[in-house]
């Protein structure tokens, strides 16, 4: 009960972004705190250094969060 019959999608946010909003989208699907996510990122860049290939390659394959209101719109 109370779960969506669309699958759960991994998209940047919109809302939680500083730089391209990937801490943000990873927070949102696991319904965490983006600054959690970010701390991650950088405690990762301090102790191996991949955090910003990785960064990169999440910022150029995942999708924005699609616009709900531009999309209804559109619709109409």
């Amino acid at each position: 009960m109370g779960e969506s019959l669309l699958p759960k999608r991994f998209y940047r946010s919109r809302t939680q972004c500083m730089i391209a909003g990937v801490c943000g989208g990873i927070a949102e699907f696991f319904h965490l705190d983006p600054t959690w996510i970010r701390l991650l990122f950088v405690l990762a860049l301090f102790f191996g250094g991949s955090s910003i290939l990785v960064y990169g390659v999440l910022w150029f394959i995942v999708p924005k969060h699609p616009d709900v209101l531009r999309i209804a719109k559109s619709d109409q």
